[in-house]
């Protein structure tokens, strides 16, 4: 029986050449999240957001996809590709935001609002996702509620930083927010960022509006602490395209630092550093290089959704991916 090498023992080009083989011998494409460790990044396919890689899902030519997220992400993928083998190189890799909310809860919800559109952001569970009426990310969610008529009351589920900005950006008062939050983003609080702002008072700031510092930063432009066109409130997506064109110095990322990569490779003549070091998603990292071998290899950890919730939740997904242009709606 030959020897089964592991990461450990190779150099990353040839763990990378072993992945590249493995993955056209599956006939595999990898997709990688922003968030993802930088050598999983860089074997992947195609890096990017969740509504970029949402599509990518859907139009992919390969059999097999290789999901290098978070577990509602791989769900996500089965979802708009059923035909497909969808593979999770760890299916314990969760999302603390997507926990905040469940199926039971949305129908309780709608319960006491009869007549109010579901909006759920992505990072939801394929039920969830059944029980809505259309998706979004961070990147198209105020265009999302734009396309809503204005005197229809919307459920905005489940990030409450989030559906402030979304709130904020579109002037509607008839959203209703769920409580939710991402324990990562959260931690990037108002307090971090001005101690951070202080430090380099000459720095531009990218915000991700899941972050619980959007409204400080916001708040420090209305009171002149911070020039507003130094201030952008970004999707991932939204932070890549802006950074290709940055010509700032130093740049300031309010997100899980697992984006400073794509940031870094982009632009290397700007300085992209975090507001939050210590902002990482240890669900993000539990895609090891090791697991995503493994995965290859042995074809393990596939992610199914039966069929009644993928076709209801398919119908929100693609509602999104319909509404997916993220020129507002990052912003």
């Amino acid at each position: 029986m030959p020897t089964v090498t592991s990461a450990d023992t190779m150099t990353r080009h040839e763990w990378a050449a072993e992945v590249r083989r493995l993955a056209r011998e599956r006939d595999a494409v990898i997709l990688a999240h922003n968030y993802q460790r930088p050598e999983i990044q860089d074997v992947a396919d195609h890096t990017g957001d969740s509504l970029g890689l949402s599509r990518l899902a859907s139009t992919v030519e390969a059999s097999t996809i290789v999901f290098c997220g978070v577990h509602f992400m791989a769900e996500t993928a089965k979802i708009l590709a059923p035909e497909k083998t969808v593979l999770l190189p760890d299916p314990n890799a969760g999302c603390s935001l997507a926990d905040t909310i469940t199926a039971e809860d949305v129908r309780a919800w709608r319960s006491d609002h009869p007549d109010a559109v579901v909006v759920a952001y992505v990072n939801t569970s394929a039920a969830v996702k059944a029980e809505t009426d259309i998706c979004c990310t961070s990147s198209n969610a105020a265009d999302v509620v734009r396309s809503v008529p204005e005197d229809t009351e919307i459920l905005f589920l489940p990030d409450q930083f989030l559906g402030a900005h979304v709130k904020r950006i579109t002037g509607r008062d008839n959203i209703h927010v769920w409580m939710g939050e991402c324990h990562v983003h959260a931690g990037i609080d108002g307090g971090t960022l001005r101690e951070r702002v202080a430090e380099d008072p000459d720095a531009e700031l990218y915000v991700h509006p899941e972050c619980g510092c959007a409204t400080s930063a916001l708040y420090m432009v209305g009171a002149g602490v911070v020039p507003e066109e130094r201030v952008r409130v970004l999707s991932t997506g939204g932070m890549l395209s802006a950074a290709k064109e940055a010509e700032a110095d130093k740049v300031l990322i309010a997100t899980e630092t697992g984006m400073l990569h794509q940031l870094r490779n982009a632009n290397p003549t700007t300085a992209f550093e975090p507001v939050n070091s210590r902002a990482e998603c240890h669900y993000m990292k539990m895609i090891t290089a090791d697991k995503l071998l493994g995965t290859l290899r042995e074809g393990t950890s596939e992610i199914t959704v039966d069929e009644d919730t993928a076709a209801r939740a398919r119908r929100a997904v693609e509602r999104m991916v319909a509404i997916g242009t993220p020129s507002r709606g990052g912003e």
